[in-house]
């Protein structure tokens, strides 16, 4: 079964074609910064690799280019989109409707749109994915696997608000978490590395995914305890453009005394904070290239961003009762030295030490960057929701 995979993220979407059950990857590519001047594509196969630099003003456009790349006379992988038997999307916020892998009807894509206001960034893009797939892949089943769905696991203690208890159990209101295909397939693959290095079955593990959305994960034994993301995709770490955690009464006072429109607070706190309210940039290869170049605002926000994993670090490390390992991952995490670098140091008392000739070292497979004596792995593992997904949608579609 040919499966193409689709993870449209705030500003990028990775894609993959899969054979499955084989988890053979035909092809896969990326589009990221999506809205900028400039976007860039990949596209690769067996046989060949494309690398474009154009302008991709929306998801809608980046998708039907990803479409005629594929059925491409000269560098394509299928003839008709006829031979595409299943479409999975990621999806970020299923609410308390979805718990589970689903195939999608007009009910389901109306329950995704209610949940737009919950992530803004992302559910947009994500029906936009569905939409145009279904358009193109028109005999194709179209599967949605949403995010929340790992975190089903947090027990009421950590999801819950102290909020009046109706808003609970009447509205839904409580933390749900993000990210989930990606922190349940690296946190998998970390558990299995750790128990092939004399580690106990039993594992205590903080999984953290670094990318233009960020969030870290406690992880207990396999199961999701914790998570920095909570109601909506806006808390906790510092991101891209999003602010991560405020204090409450901020909100307040732009509003109350400073004249701000609650529209503009929620778009100033979604779209013009986090690393680029603090820099003028929200991409940390920008902001790495000026924070080497001596720019002292971008210093301080990679600075701030460390700062923030390393409180969570410790949170959660209380939480757990103890720490393994930590696991970097996503587009940040796999790639960026300099920000495993500011998180890693002074962080002895948890029993971490970085070597730093392994954090510089690039890799596609699971690689160890702590020292020899550190009592908590550091470890490097490159997130595959696609696969992820794939399984999750093949299991769904067999059964």
């Amino acid at each position: 079964m040919k499966i193409l995979i689709i993870n449209s993220g705030s500003s990028s979407i990775k894609y993959q074609l899969i054979e499955m059950p084989a988890n053979e990857v035909i092809c896969s590519g990326m589009i990221d910064r999506i809205g900028l001047e400039i976007s860039n594509l990949t596209f690769v196969s067996t046989s060949n690799k494309i690398e474009e630099s154009l302008p991709i003003a929306d998801h809608k456009i980046g998708l039907e280019k990803i479409a005629s790349l594929l059925m491409d006379e000269e560098f394509g992988v299928i003839i008709s989109t006829e031979e595409i038997e299943a479409v999975g999307h990621r999806v970020v916020h299923g609410g308390s409707t979805f718990s589970n892998t689903v195939v999608i009807t007009e009910e389901v894509k109306e329950k995704i749109r209610q949940l737009f206001d919950l992530a803004p960034l992302h559910n947009p893009a994500n029906l936009e994915g569905i939409i145009v797939a279904s358009e193109i892949f028109k005999n194709a089943q179209q599967v949605a696997v949403f995010d929340t769905a790992f975190h089903q696991t947090i027990p009421v203690i950590a999801h819950k608000y102290a909020l009046p208890n109706y808003l609970l159990t009447e509205n839904k209101i409580r933390l749900y978490g993000f990210h989930g295909t990606s922190h349940k397939y690296v946190s998998e693959n970390a558990i299995h590395y750790l128990t092939q290095n004399s580690f106990s079955k039993e594992s205590k593990i903080i999984t953290i995914h670094l990318g233009n959305g960020c969030s870290m994960t406690a992880i207990k034994n396999g199961k999701s305890v914790d998570h920095t993301l909570g109601f909506g995709p806006m808390n906790g770490l510092i991101m891209g453009t999003r602010s991560g955690d405020v204090d409450q009464s901020i909100i307040f006072y732009l509003v109350n005394t400073l004249g701000y429109s609650l529209e503009a607070v929620n778009t100033m706190l979604q779209k013009q904070s986090g690393m680029l309210g603090l820099t003028g940039f929200s991409d940390l290869r920008d902001i790495e290239k000026q924070a080497e170049n001596g720019n002292v605002d971008c210093q301080l926000a990679l600075a701030m961003n460390a700062y923030r994993i390393k409180k969570y670090i410790g949170s959660y490390s209380a939480v757990l009762n103890g720490l393994d390992a930590i696991i970097f991952t996503a587009g940040i995490g796999e790639n960026s030295s300099y920000i495993r670098k500011l998180v890693c140091t002074d962080m002895d008392y948890f029993g971490i030490e970085l070597d730093l000739e392994k954090n510089e070292l690039r890799s596609k497979e699971i690689r160890e960057i702590s020292t020899a004596e550190s009592k908590t792995k550091v470890l490097v593992i490159p997130t595959n929701e696609e696969i992820e997904i794939a399984n999750q949608v093949f299991e769904l579609l067999v059964e």
